[in-house]
This record gives structure tokens, sequence and C-alpha cells, in this order.
């Protein structure tokens, strides 16, 4: 039950990127997965794991790492 948990928290994170980027609305529900979960680890990572926390990931730098995966997938993606 918990890998669901922290899949429904990984696409809630990467929605809550792409709302931010402006970047995230043509991303699918598997797209706003993956970004949430990647960018959890790189922001944890990163910044460490302050502030509240659900399902074992920090809100606040998994939602940071989640912009910076949002970003650059959608420069990537965008230079076609």
């Amino acid at each position: 039950m918990s890998w669901l948990w922290t899949l429904i928290i990984g696409a809630l994170i990467g929605v809550i990127a792409g709302a931010i980027t402006k970047k995230g609305g043509s991303m699918g529900w598997i797209a706003n997965i993956v970004a949430g979960l990647v960018g959890s680890a790189i922001g944890q990572a990163l910044l460490g794991s302050w502030g509240p926390s659900l399902a074992g990931m920090a809100l606040v730098p998994s939602i940071i790492g989640a912009i910076i995966v949002v970003a650059v997938v959608s420069f990537f993606i965008g230079r076609k």
C-alpha cells in the first residue's frame, strides 16, 4: 500500500511543479508521476529533507526538485 501512496504523492508533486512552471499542462499523469518522483529524489539530494513530509518525501525540497525537472524536460522538448 505504501508504493501506491508514494505514486499518488509523486503525481501531486509533479502536478504542482507543472502548475508553478506553467509548462506541465501538456504532460500526462505518468509524466507527472515521473517528474514528481525524480524531482523528489533530486530535491532531497540537493536540499536535504527539511519541512513537512508525506510518504517519505519532504514536500518543499521535492517540489523544488520537480520544478527543476519539469523546466529541464520542457526546455529540451521545446527545442524540437
